[in-house]
């Protein structure tokens, strides 16, 4: 997976598994734009890959504001010339209720974060691509996106939109040299999943965290380097005939019919 020459734009880069396909795309030959909410986390992941000798740039945004995504386009544009792998990453996780409970202001900021700045992200960056005539284009779902998981209507139903944009546009822009695929991480060792366990039981969130863990084929949490090498094999030229699919990295979960349940988040 050779990035010599090329530049990845990375929403949600500050953190996790963003932060983890910056430094990855950054070692091998990448030159990266981070694009986050949380200027210090933001900020903090460039540091790292300029540490290590890569080139990257941090823009602050938020992905849910048309004005700041056409801004981060512009800004990757103006800086590097070129947008060849988008990892179109940023979400959130909103609360874990019922549906019939859960507070619809809560729903609204998932689904703006989680399938607007999806949306966004593509109906800014594919016009870029087309006219290079190339780009690999990957948006981040989960294993949420593809079943059930009680008590986050929201997530569920934003990760089930992303595999829907994926393969809608995935369609639309094949002929021109573009690919876009979606990841779908089940339960990732990050913020994202401990802010789960301690939601579900505050008063002893690593029980919930082993008990998840064991349901796991593999036992355990996957990382975020894991995710991000999914990424990367899918924004290289090793994946130049893969496009509208999408794949699960989930420690084998889904595919043992493992129980499902609210931890099914990435």
């Amino acid at each position: 997976m050779d990035f010599q020459g090329k530049v990845a734009l990375i929403t949600g880069g500050g953190n996790g598994i963003g932060r983890a396909a910056a430094i990855g795309f950054a070692s091998r030959g990448a030159r990266v734009v981070v694009v986050d909410r949380d200027e210090a986390a933001g900020e903090a992941a460039v540091g790292i890959v300029r540490r290590q000798g890569g080139d990257a740039l941090f823009v602050a945004a938020d992905v849910t504001q048309s004005a700041d995504v056409r801004s981060y386009v512009k800004l990757a544009l103006d800086r590097y010339g070129a947008i060849d792998c988008f990892y179109n990453n940023a979400g959130i996780e909103g609360s874990v209720a019922p549906t019939h409970q859960y507070d619809e202001d809560m729903f609204d900021r998932v689904m703006a974060v989680n399938v607007k700045g999806v949306f966004l992200g593509l109906r800014h960056v594919l016009p870029v691509m087309i006219e290079q005539g190339r780009g690999a284009v990957v948006n981040t779902s989960s294993v949420a996106g593809l079943v059930a998981s009680p008590g986050m209507p929201a997530y569920v139903a934003s990760k089930h939109a992303v595999i829907g944009l994926t393969r809608t546009a995935a369609g639309e822009v094949a002929r021109s040299g573009v690919r876009v695929n979606a990841v779908c991480p089940g339960p990732i060792d990050t913020r994202m999943i401990h802010s789960l366990e301690a939601m579900l039981n505050p008063g002893d969130p690593a029980a919930v965290g082993s008990r998840y863990q064991s349901a796991i084929p593999l036992g355990r949490y996957g990382t975020a380097g894991e995710v991000a090498n999914l990424v990367m094999f899918l924004s290289s030229d090793l994946a130049s005939n893969i496009t509208g699919a999408h794949y699960v990295c989930d420690g084998g979960r889904i595919a043992t019919g493992g129980a499902v349940s609210n931890s099914l988040v990435r």
